[in-house]
């Protein structure tokens, strides 16, 4: 499977409770991994027996070897679009709040940074861009497969990329409606609420998926992995989802994103999605 966009070097620190406006707290624990929607999206592809391919842009800064080599680790092989760069990744920092895994982020994405995106694209069973890096995004979606959107917050690129895809997963806060979303020329329409229920809208029929409740420790990358999973699940079938198979694949979003929050730390909850005794 293919995952298109941003990956960035995540330093996640647990605390008590998240700092006011000039206010200094020591941490419990601290953590160093790759971050970012597309590359923690790939992480669950691979921790589902799936095998991802990261395009991004990271260079060749020790942190972004730091990134690279945690990603390999994850089963996860990375096309790096910028190979040469010596300037530093992004860099997030993210603080989470021990006692309901509420986080914080502060990232400054892919502002600034350029790429060529790929003249070919991989052949690949499903497609997921986050549209951080908007050539790329507009490039890979163009393949021939599925083409997921991870659709967190509105882009500039969005209104290029909309009618380029064939599943828009959004927030619940994405200003556009499913309507408008289905207008530009998507059919299928997903729509997360946290911890919530899911909407689906697909051929004219529309329905939730109840997500399980849990006991939330860790909410960094709960997102980034529900869309991996959603991305795996297409990937399986090799086509687009139709109204009847929709539930069943957020369903297997929703549980994988359960077992992400219920685990501290980037990828203390790889294990056991891998071990499948979920």
């Amino acid at each position: 499977m293919l995952l298109a966009g941003l990956c960035t070097v995540d330093v996640v620190q647990r605390v008590g409770d998240i700092p006011a406006a000039g206010e200094k707290v020591q941490s419990e624990t601290v953590a160093l991994a790759a971050g970012g929607p597309a590359a923690n999206a790939a992480v669950a592809v691979a921790a589902l027996g799936g095998i991802p391919t990261l395009l991004t842009a990271l260079g060749a800064h020790p942190l972004a070897l730091l990134a690279l080599r945690d990603l390999d680790d994850h089963g996860v092989t990375v096309v790096d679009l910028l190979p040469a760069k010596q300037d530093p990744p992004t860099v997030s920092a993210v603080t989470v709040r021990d006692r309901d895994g509420e986080r914080t982020v502060v990232s400054h994405n892919a502002a600034g940074t350029t790429i060529l995106p790929p003249v070919e694209i991989l052949e690949t069973d499903a497609v997921l861009v986050d549209g951080h890096h908007p050539a790329l995004a507009l490039r890979v979606a163009k393949a021939t497969a599925p083409v997921v959107l991870d659709a967190g917050s509105l882009k500039d690129v969005h209104e290029e990329l909309l009618p380029l895809v064939d599943v828009c997963a959004c927030s619940a806060t994405y200003p556009l409606s499913t309507k408008e979303v289905h207008d530009r020329g998507v059919p299928v329409v997903i729509r997360t609420h946290g911890p919530g229920a899911v909407e689906w809208s697909c051929e004219g029929r529309g329905g939730v998926v109840e997500a399980q409740p849990v006991a939330a420790r860790d909410t960094s990358g709960a997102g980034d992995v529900w869309h991996g999973a959603l991305t795996f699940g297409i990937g399986r079938l090799g086509r687009v989802p139709t109204a009847d198979e929709l539930p069943g694949l957020i369903d297997l979003a929703n549980r994988v994103a359960s077992v992400k929050v219920r685990h501290v730390g980037p990828r203390g909850w790889v294990d056991e999605v891998r071990g499948g005794t979920w």
